[in-house]
């Protein structure tokens, strides 16, 4: 095992057992994830003259968005840059995309992202292929108190090869996401009875129905499990898919009722993309285009006679869809925490988010996508210096937007850099999505998320 600690701007690993020694000032910041939120982080130090380290487990930046490069987003290129990495990409000659066009993933990584990443004051401080495996405190396991926050952090990685490594930092910022920490199809929070064995027709997230993975999915009966914007990608996917090749069957199965957060605000929202999807998806329950299947929670998947066999429950009574070809598990995402072991921690208990966020994001209480902008007040763990930034800290709550991240970011490198008032003051206006949970909205709102704002908002 070597151990690194860098901190000299752009140093490299030496030979086995080398110890670069230097004070705890000089550490760089270690970023775990080389996506869109940890590459934002990575330019915001610069520009306060922070060393950043950004180590990411895949051989390429933005693993994520790649899984879903066919994905259209609902919301406009201007809310999916940050302003610290354009400026730099910008004094480059890189010229911006239309503001107000809708990208897919695949063009947020082309024409954003590995622009970024092959800038050379990037290029020096990005490790691929090093995925974190744990991190800790320096001679220090959770359980110690005493000079706790004055001993560095150690984040030991494995490569390909299985080439453990440990490196030293001042800080660390987790924006390691969620997208391959995927929910089982299982009601209860754990798989379902022979999920793992049916694992060859299923597909967590959002498949490439119209493209890669269309012969999955034409003339054959698809279960869409879940009840958000993933769910409702795939289900307008399979219906355009449905148009070209006859036999093409959709189920939808959800475990809740209620389908506010999905079906959305309409032309309420302030991102029209995004009212469209639950505009959509009503007009074709209305033309018999889909089955909906509300409240089935599933318990068991078989194989039968046809395809497979999925066994629930659906308003307390039991209920059985046979004859499924496919499914799509679009039932969400969690933290993967395990590397966070020995780090003192502040989560929700339902959630598993950042333990201030909870009351704002739970999906139980109220459905807004619109959370208040937050920043390192909000994120800050027991363990000082230590923050978990990007889709992560939402843990299990769905509706996190790519804006939501750079904000979070931009106010933690403040606090890194010592500037308080900058890392307080709010510099983000979300788009509303023009509906919340109306058990939260007063009657006169008509479930309206902006006259609920007291509320929920």
């Amino acid at each position: 095992m070597r151990v690194c600690q860098l901190a000299q701007r752009g140093t490299r690993e030496g030979e086995e057992g080398l110890l670069l020694m230097a004070s705890e000032a000089n550490l760089p910041v270690v970023i775990i994830g080389a996506g869109p939120v940890g590459l934002a982080a990575a330019a915001h130090m610069l520009g306060r003259g922070i060393e950043p380290l950004i180590l990411e487990a895949s051989t390429d930046v933005a693993a994520s968005l790649r899984d879903w490069a066919h994905v259209r987003l609902f919301s406009p290129w201007r809310y999916n840059v940050d302003k610290a990495a354009t400026a730099m990409l910008e004094a480059s000659g890189w010229l911006a995309p239309p503001l107000d066009e809708l990208p897919t993933g695949g063009e947020i990584v082309e024409r954003y992202l590995r622009p970024f990443a092959a800038l050379p004051q990037i290029q020096s401080r990005l490790w691929l292929d090093h995925k974190v495996t744990g991190i800790s405190r320096m001679a220090a396991d959770k359980v110690k108190t005493s000079g706790r926050g004055d001993s560095p952090f150690v984040v030991r990685t494995v490569d390909a090869a299985g080439n453990m490594t440990e490196r030293l930092a001042r800080a660390v910022l987790d924006a390691s996401g969620t997208w391959w920490s995927h929910n089982p199809l299982g009601a209860s929070g754990l798989p379902a009875q022979g999920e793992s064995e049916a694992s060859d027709r299923i597909h967590y997230g959002i498949p490439d129905i119209n493209g890669e993975h269309r012969d999955r999915y034409a003339g054959r009966a698809t279960q869409v499990v879940g009840a958000g914007h993933s769910a409702a990608n795939s289900i307008l996917a399979l219906a355009e898919l449905a148009r070209a090749a006859p036999g093409t069957k959709i189920i939808w199965a959800t475990r809740g009722t209620n389908l506010t957060r999905v079906f959305g605000g309409g032309s309420g929202d302030a991102l029209p993309a995004r009212g469209k999807l639950g505009t959509a998806l009503r007009a074709m329950l209305a033309a018999d285009r889909l089955t909906l299947l509300s409240g089935f929670r599933i318990d068991e998947v078989r194989p039968g006679v046809h395809g497979l066999d999925v066994y629930g429950t659906r308003g307390g009574e039991p209920l059985v869809q046979s004859g499924i070809d496919a499914i799509i598990a679009a039932t969400g995402q969690r933290p993967a925490l395990d590397l966070l072991r020995e780090v003192r921690l502040s989560l929700d208990p339902a959630l598993e988010c950042v333990h201030a966020l909870g009351p704002l994001i739970d999906p139980n209480e109220h459905s807004c996508g619109t959370v208040r902008p937050h920043g390192q007040r909000e994120l800050a763990h027991p363990d000082p210096d230590f923050y978990i930034v990007g889709s992560k800290s939402y843990g299990r709550a769905p509706t996190f937007l790519l804006a939501t991240g750079y904000e979070q970011v931009r106010s933690v490198v403040a606090m890194l850099a010592g500037d308080e008032e900058a890392a307080l003051r709010v510099e983000l206006d979300l788009p509303e999505t023009g509906v919340c949970n109306s058990a939260l909205a007063p009657p006169e709102s008509d479930g309206q998320c902006c006259a609920a704002k007291s509320a929920c908002c």
